[in-house]
């Protein structure tokens, strides 16, 4: 990221900060906290039991349901899936859990081109280079306006100003126009209701009842999502939207629990009305039956990167794929392994601690990684400044 990338960056989250932290300090948030902690560690410390639940319930609603141990076996299954779908489109809604199993590669790679369905993805879509994102609520918040009216003119050919709503419009017509060519929508999910069998989508955009409405609909899911119920989804998805926006809820929250169905007609059964014919649900482990359970907790909402001095200072570069900051140093661990860990940036974290002070859930980042370093140290990986140190002291020289 260059200084203006980093500047444009800091004032988006100084605008955060400021939406959102009266929203915060309020009793009624600070209950909403507690619940939602107890909700996660609850959940996390049941996940084997709570999988079974959903697979089980999904499946009562005739949601089809697979099980994937890695990104590999991930993107395979959702390419048997789509192989018999018309087109090469495919619709995406903004998610890390595609980011992290690196999907839109994938696709393409297979001969598949993913159109971005979020603003923000789109944006970086069409920047092409160095189009990682920022912050998992806001994608492109180190873009300014003029940055962006440049990247979707270089890209589309088109003469746009520099207007946030001339763009805006501009990205939608094209998105849309794009849409009509696919059967297949992908997306993540925010929360699975175990007991239910429901998948909920948090969004502001309206992007995901677009993605939902294609002929077939995957979802992507960490198994660190699964919830019990319902009401613990919602209540998760309330607390999220608060800390990522300062909105008591967010603009739409979909609740899937089957393909499109009918009983208008003498109360009898018929599918394939409106909505997907087909929904499928991929449950992805990709580390995280073997993660520190309260780097789990996460609902996504950003503000531990809000909050970071290093992140505000270098930007997405302390982080790992769509996980960003200090607690996507870590989960970079679990998911791929201490070398992964070590590059993405576990020895840039100060320990300071203000992640966790400004975690709605309180998840010990700072005290995690201090583990991973330890480990990280006894299997051998250390700074360019550690190995220089270590080799004077064996030396037996001055370690400077």
């Amino acid at each position: 990221m260059n200084e203006i990338e980093l500047k444009t960056m800091r004032n988006s989250f100084n605008t955060v900060k400021n939406r959102t932290v009266s929203k915060i300090a309020t009793d009624k948030t600070k209950k909403l906290e507690e619940k939602v902690k107890n909700i996660k560690k609850e959940s996390i410390a049941n996940n084997k039991k709570l999988v079974e639940e959903a697979i089980t319930s999904l499946k009562r609603n005739d949601i089809g349901v697979f099980f994937a141990n890695d990104d590999k076996k991930a993107c395979n299954i959702i390419l048997d899936l789509i192989k018999s779908e018309k087109g090469k489109f495919v619709a995406n809604s903004k998610s890390n859990t595609l980011g992290e199993i690196h999907l839109s590669k994938f696709l393409k790679d297979n001969g598949y081109e993913t159109i971005e369905t979020d603003l923000g993805d789109r944006i970086l879509q069409l920047k092409k280079d160095d189009n990682k994102p920022v912050h998992p609520t806001g994608p492109a918040s180190h873009l300014n306006v003029d940055n962006i009216r440049d990247i979707v003119n270089g890209a589309c050919g088109s003469s746009l100003k520099s207007d946030s709503k001339e763009i805006m419009d501009f990205v939608k017509k094209d998105v849309l126009e794009k849409l009509k060519s696919t059967n297949v929508g992908i997306s993540g999910g925010n929360s699975i209701a175990s007991e239910e069998g429901s998948i909920i989508l948090i969004h502001n955009e309206g992007n995901i009842s677009l993605i939902a409405s294609k002929k077939l609909h995957i979802i992507v899911a960490g198994v660190d999502k699964i919830v019990p119920t319902i009401e613990d989804a919602i209540s998760i998805a309330k607390l999220e939207t608060i800390y990522a926006s300062g909105s008591p809820v967010t603009s739409y929250m979909n609740i899937i629990s089957g393909p499109s169905k009918t009983t208008d007609i003498e109360k009898k059964l018929l599918k394939n009305m409106y909505g997907a014919e087909k929904v499928v649900v991929i449950l992805l482990d990709n580390g995280r039956s073997k993660a520190n359970h309260e780097c789990l907790y996460c609902i996504g909402c950003g503000n531990c990167i809000v909050s970071c001095p290093v992140y505000n200072a270098i930007g997405n570069e302390f982080g790992f794929n769509n996980y960003l900051g200090g607690r996507g140093v870590a989960m970079s661990n679990y998911i791929e392994d201490e070398k992964t860990s070590f590059d993405s940036g576990i020895f840039k974290c100060t320990l300071c601690g203000l992640c966790s002070i400004n975690c709605p859930v309180s998840i010990p980042t700072n005290e995690i990684i201090e583990k991973i370093r330890y480990l990280s140290q006894k299997k051998g990986f250390y700074t360019n400044a550690h190995n220089k140190i270590k080799n004077n002291i064996q030396k037996k020289e001055s370690p400077y």
